[in-house]
This record gives structure tokens, sequence and C-alpha cells, in this order.
């Protein structure tokens, strides 16, 4: 057994109610049972803005019952032994290690059921990050939820390459002087990490993903959509994005309209949506004001900041500080 992340352990236990807590905590709220009783159950995670990385193992029967992430995609890669999983709308699977995993819904329930052998690494995304990174990669706006299907397949070259990205990732972050103090070559890789799951996958947007003709280049844009998410929380202008492209603001502007369908402000404004909503959910409500929050990330109209937000997320800013 390979215990991955041991240097940023979150819990090791005997007890299901501990053993519920930190992965409730960690990932998300849920009920767990073993059918004897007993775990000798062994978490680590590790969490950087827009990613969660962890290693969970049970050791006993164990089955986990788990309402809609919501605002979330959480990716189960089972490294050894065995789970079998269903969903709200009746897909079933099964995961064996290193062969398969499971992806699991915004908007369904679930119901895992693990081996006592069991061991997976999870990754939790952020539904702003990952929607927002595929829309990159396809050169449009992603409006819907990304149906993955419920399985991935590990054995194909892009779950393999998914699989050992991960791997990778994990044993970096477990390093003395690995990409756990460099935060912006740990960025890179988990960029890595979103688009190795994308095109392991299965789902609405795989067909434009594999065929080169459909997949709109983002060529001069690429530099500028880097300088965004690296400086999200700066004074962007126009002027300024249009400096780092090395384009003119006409020419920028132009580029964004045909290639992402929207300004190059508006695209600002959906990354920054993104961050709120981040630091929304990982934030106490009885010490967080969604005001402070809005304005830190450069919201100064608040009533257009809670339309906004309500538009792109489906829900008030104050419900995502409460929920």
């Amino acid at each position: 057994m390979t215990e991955y992340l041991a240097s940023a352990p979150v819990v090791a236990t005997h007890s299901v109610e501990e053993a519920r807590e930190a992965v409730s905590r960690i990932y998300l709220r849920h009920n767990l049972s073993s059918r004897d009783g007993a775990l000798n159950m062994r978490f680590n995670a590790t969490a950087s803005g827009q990613m969660t990385l962890g290693y969970l193992t049970y050791q006993a029967e164990a089955e986990l019952t788990m309402p809609p992430t919501e605002d979330c995609y959480i990716v189960n890669l089972t490294i050894a032994g065995a789970t079998r999983g269903s969903r709200g709308d009746g897909v079933r699977e099964r995961t064996a290690g290193n062969e398969r995993g499971l992806v699991l819904s915004p908007v369904q329930n679930h119901r895992v059921q693990w081996t006592a052998d069991a061991e997976q690494l999870h990754l939790k995304i952020s539904r702003a990050r990952l929607e927002s990174h595929l829309a990159d990669l396809v050169g449009k706006p992603v409006t819907k939820v990304i149906d993955f299907g419920f399985g991935v397949d590990l054995t194909s070259g892009p779950g393999r390459g998914l699989l050992r990205s991960v791997c990778f990732l994990a044993a970096e972050l477990d390093r003395p002087a690995g990409l756990a103090e460099m935060p912006f070559a740990r960025a890179q890789l988990e960029a890595y990490v979103l688009s190795s799951l994308l095109y392991a996958g299965r789902h609405q947007f795989s067909a434009v993903l594999a065929d080169p003709h459909n997949v709109r280049r983002l060529g001069r844009l690429t530099p500028v959509l880097q300088y965004i998410e690296a400086n999200a929380e700066s004074d962007l202008t126009p002027e300024t994005l249009a400096r780092a492209a090395r384009v003119s603001v006409r020419t920028l502007h132009a580029a964004f309209q045909q290639q992402l369908g929207e300004s190059p402000m508006a695209y600002v404004r959906r990354i920054r949506l993104g961050r709120v909503r981040a630091e929304l959910l990982r934030s106490d409500p009885s010490k967080v004001r969604v005001t402070d929050v809005a304005m830190r990330w450069g919201f100064m109209h608040l009533s257009r900041f809670a339309e906004q937000y309500r538009e792109q997320f489906n829900e008030l800013p104050s419900v995502t500080l409460h929920r």
C-alpha cells in the first residue's frame, strides 16, 4: 500500500463518526456506514485555491451516501481494491485499482460502496474552475454541467495520462522543497490535471475536444488568459490586457468576441465571480460579510454584483456563504 500525501495528514481513526466528520469537512457532507462498525481509516489532503487533492482508505467495507455536490466536481481514482457506485438517475459503475474511477456530478445523488482493501486518490475541483478551463479549451463559454457519465476509464491512453498526472502531483506535493513551495509551478501542473481529466472523461464536449477542426484555437489569447488568471485581484483594464497580449485594444476585443463570445472585461468578471464563490464557500459566515469579499474582488456596485452572481451560479452570494 502506497500512502500518498503522508506529509498532509487529516485524520487516522477507527471511529466511523470521526471519519465521516473529516471527509465531510474536506469534501462534502455525507452518511458513512461500515458493515462491522470498525475502520482503520487514513485520510490525507492538501488544497490550493481551486483544487483539493486527497488520499483515502477505510481498510474496511464501507458505504458512503452523498447528496449533489452542487458547486464542485469530485473525482475518485481507485488505485487499489474496488468500489461499486450508483447515481440518482440509475447509472451504475464499478471501479478497480488503476482501471476505473468515478466522477461525482454536481447535480446527482451518489452512493459508493468500498471493499476493505480499497484506496483512492480524490480530486475536488470547483465548478467555476473546471468549467472555465473547459471553456478555454473549446473556445466558447460553458454554461451547463459537464456530464461525465459517472465512470472514467483509467486504462485508455488519456485515462492513464490522468492517473499518472494525479500521482505525480501527489508525489511532488509530498516531496520536501517540491510543488507545495512553488505556487506557480503547482498551478501549472493542476491545470494539466484538469486538461487530462477533460480528455480522459466521456462527456458532451468530448467530440469537440477530440476533433481539432472543431476547436477554436486561442492563439494570441493564450498569454492574456493566463495573465488574467494570475492577476485577477489586480486593477485590470482593456489597456492592461492589450499590453499583456501585445495587441491593440480593438484587436483584443475582436479576438475575445470571435473566440470566446464575450468581451475581455466580461471574461475578467466571470473569473472574479468564480474567485468570490471559492472564498465564500470556505469562509465562516459569522466572521465574513459578502460585501467585504465582493469589494475585495473589485465589485463596488453590490446590487449589480448580486445580480451577476446569481446569473452565473443560480443562487445569491449570501446563500453560498451560509451553505
